[in-house]
C-alpha cells in the first residue's frame, strides 16, 4: 500500500485507558485533553478562583492516573473522573475551612422548581459563586451532579436535614438575586 500509514482519529476511551496503564504518556495526554476542560467546568463551579479551580483539576488528573488501574468499568469513564473530582473540590473546601453549615431548622416548605434558563450561564455562576460555600456545595452537589441528600451528608459529613436546610437556603437566595436582577432590567429598560 504505498506507504501509507492509517491513523486511527477517534481513540475510544477503552483504548486510552490500556495505553495509559501502560504508562504511556501520549494516552495520558488524550485523556487530559479530552476530559479536562469539564473537569475545570466542575471545579470552577464549586471554587471560585479561576487558578486554584485548575489547580484542583490538576490534582484530580493525578488521582485519575494513580488510581486508573482501580476503574472497574461500571459506568462511564467520564462519570468516574468527575467522581473523583467532585470528592477532591470538596476535599479542597475541607482543607480550607470553607464549608461552614447553619444546623437552624428552617420550615422547608415545598416550592416549584426554579428555572433559570432566562439568565446567562456566565452570570448565574457569578451569583452562585456569592453564595456561602456551605450553601454552594450542596446546592451543587444536588442541582448539578444529581446527588440525593442522603449521599451528600455522607459526603459531607452532615445530617440529612443539614443538606436539605443548605439547599432550601441556596434556592431562597438565588431566587432573591435574581429577582433583584430581573427587577433592576426592568427598571433600566
Amino acid at each position: 500500500m504505498n506507504g501509507l500509514k492509517i491513523i486511527k482519529l477517534n481513540t475510544s476511551d477503552q483504548e486510552l485507558i490500556e495505553a495509559a496503564l501502560k504508562n504511556k504518556r501520549s494516552a495520558q495526554k488524550k485523556i487530559f485533553d479530552r476530559y479536562a476542560p469539564k473537569m475545570l467546568a466542575v471545579c470552577r463551579r464549586y471554587i471560585s478562583d479561576s487558578y486554584l479551580a485548575e489547580e484542583v483539576m490538576l490534582q484530580s488528573f493525578m488521582k485519575v492516573f494513580t488510581n486508573l488501574e482501580n476503574f472497574e468499568h461500571k459506568g462511564s469513564f467520564e462519570g468516574w473522573i468527575r467522581r473523583i473530582t467532585v470528592n477532591n473540590c470538596i476535599s479542597y473546601l475541607r482543607k480550607k475551612e470553607k464549608l461552614v453549615y447553619t444546623d437552624s431548622f428552617v420550615d422547608l416548605e415545598v416550592e416549584e422548581e426554579e428555572t433559570f434558563e432566562e439568565f446567562e450561564m456566565e452570570y448565574l455562576q457569578k451569583i452562585i459563586d456569592e453564595l456561602p460555600e456551605g450553601y454552594k456545595t450542596v446546592f451543587m452537589l444536588y442541582a448539578m451532579e444529581d446527588y440525593k441528600h442522603k449521599e451528600i451528608s455522607e459526603m459531607l459529613g452532615i445530617s440529612e436535614s443539614t443538606s436539605k436546610s443548605q439547599l432550601f437556603k441556596a434556592r431562597k437566595t438565588l431566587k432573591s438575586k435574581l429577582q433583584t436582577l430581573k427587577t433592576k432590567s426592568y427598571e433600566t429598560r
